[in-house]
């Protein structure tokens, strides 16, 4: 099966990478040709717009910045696809904007699927992030073998829009547990700990998390670099309260950590890395959370 990917980002040359290494044809494009090189090496062939890749391809996958993008992109490659043809959305988008983008993909005999996924870009590289599709289950079924290239866990979560409510679900918990971390290495800092240790004690408790492990560690190191931005996180978060606000749900701690990242993005500016709201607390009181022998990027 021949995919065409299109947006190489870090989660999006990741994911491409695996597919080239299970053996898939990939033909990628970005507006960045330099993305690509290392893909193009690797065996993918490079197209010069979106259009070439969706004419010369079976499936199209996108990997895009925001429902603007996705919009445009759409509008460039349905064209050319081929009829019963399968577009595969990766990027994390409302659920209103999938059901919408499939109205249009249906209106030119595309099937839609969205493929939000969820476990970090160092695992994406791996092949081991988790994949959440969405859409018709004999869709999903015939390119399983794709999403299982790209990650080590695949969950259907039902018809299309499912899969945008868990994404935003699994990212608002992440955010919320990324605040308490930076907390709770703030109160052992101040209050004497060894922070190195601390930072193993919490993980050998009941108060670990995946987000402490990961984005914890990355903060003692310094570096925050977790490959995702304060202003995708302030667009999760968002997602977020407008789901509580469609549902009923209080959202109490999310509410309040989208505060937080209103306060980083200030402070640092929307290009800033997410876990950069442990050094608000950090700037704030005047203390460091740094400790040794932590990395600057995860592997």
């Amino acid at each position: 099966m021949h995919y065409g990917y299109i947006g190489l980002g870090n989660l999006g040359a990741a994911c491409a990478d695996c597919l080239l290494k299970a053996g898939f044809k990939v033909t990628v494009t970005d507006l960045k040709k330099e993305l690509a090189e290392p893909l193009i090496a690797a065996g993918a062939t490079w197209a010069d717009s979106a259009e070439e890749v969706a004419a010369s391809v079976d499936h199209v996958i996108t990997c895009l910045p925001s429902p603007a993008v996705t919009e445009k992109v759409l509008a460039q490659i349905l064209p050319k696809m081929k009829k019963g043809a399968t577009w595969i959305e990766m990027s994390t988008l409302g659920r209103d904007d999938v059901l919408a983008f499939a109205k249009v993909a249906e209106a030119h005999g595309i099937h839609m699927l969205e493929l939000p996924v969820t476990g970090g870009v160092h695992l994406a590289y791996r092949g081991e992030i988790t994949m959440l599709p969405g859409g018709d289950k004999e869709i999903v079924d015939l390119h399983w073998k794709a999403f299982e290239a790209m990650g080590n866990r695949v969950f259907h979560m039902g018809p299309l829009g499912s899969s945008s409510i868990i994404k935003v679900i699994t990212n608002m918990l992440a955010f919320i547990h990324l605040k308490a971390c930076g907390e709770a290495l703030m109160l052992a800092k101040r209050g004497g700990l060894d922070l190195g240790q601390a930072w193993h004690a919490i993980a050998a408790s009941s108060g670990n998390s995946f987000v402490h492990e990961t984005e914890g560690a990355l903060i003692l190191n310094g570096s925050y670099d977790i490959a995702f931005n304060i202003d995708l996180a302030l667009k999760d978060l968002g997602f977020a309260l407008n789901f509580g606000k469609e549902f009923g749900v209080p959202l109490e701690l999310a509410s309040m950590t989208n505060q937080t990242y209103v306060a980083a993005k200030a402070a640092y500016g929307g290009d800033a890395q997410s876990p950069m709201i442990a050094k608000l607390l950090e700037d704030q009181l005047g203390t460091d959370l740094r400790a040794p022998g932590f990395p600057a990027r995860l592997e």
